[in-house]
C-alpha cells in the first residue's frame, strides 16, 4: 500500500512547512514537513539551504517510502487505506522502530478493528518526558483517521 491523500494531508498538517532548517521538539534537525533526512539517508543540518513549499512536498513524498515499507512489513493483517495511513503518520512521526516494538502495533496484529487501539495511539504524545498538546492533537486525529 502507498499513502493516500488522506494521510498526506495529515502528515503536512501535524508537521506544518517550515522552509528552513530547524530543531523539532526532540531536538533533531528538521526542514520542510518533518523531514530529518534526504532520500540518500543523508540527516538533514541546521546549515542546509532553505527549500520551496513544492520541494518540502517532493521530499515528504520521497522519504514517505521508507515509513510505507515499513508499515507494509509489519502489519500482518489486512488493514484499509485509512488505517494505513494512519500508521504511516504514527511511523512517520515516531520512527519504525517505535512502531515495530509498540502495543499499537501488536493489537492491529491481534484484530485490526479492536476499538482498544484508540488508546494506543493516545499513548504517544511525549517527547523528553513532557505531554505536548500538538501530539496529542496529532495521535487523536491517527486515531480518528484509523477508525474513519
Amino acid at each position: 500500500m502507498k499513502t493516500a491523500s488522506p494521510g498526506i494531508a495529515l502528515i503536512k498538517k501535524s508537521e506544518g512547512f517550515k522552509a528552513k532548517p530547524y530543531r523539532c521538539p526532540a531536538g533533531v534537525p528538521t526542514i520542510g514537513y518533518g523531514c530529518t533526512h534526504y532520500p540518500n539517508g543523508k540527516p538533514v543540518t541546521l546549515a542546509d539551504p532553505a527549500l520551496t513549499e513544492p520541494q518540502a512536498t517532493a521530499l515528504l513524498q520521497a522519504v514517505l517510502s521508507h515509513y510505507e515499507d515499513g508499515v507494509n512489513r509489519y502489519v500482518q493483517k489486512r488493514i484499509h487505506q485509512n488505517q494505513f495511513d494512519a500508521l504511516v503518520s504514527f511511523a512517520y512521526n515516531l520512527g519504525l522502530e517505535a512502531l515495530r516494538g509498540s502495543t499499537l502495533l501488536k493489537k492491529v496484529n491481534q484484530s485490526p478493528s479492536d476499538p482498544t487501539i484508540k488508546n494506543e495511539f493516545l499513548k504517544w504524545v511525549h517527547s523528553n518526558g513532557k505531554i505536548l498538546p500538538g501530539l496529542v492533537v496529532r495521535r487523536t486525529e491517527e486515531a480518528a483517521l484509523y477508525f474513519s
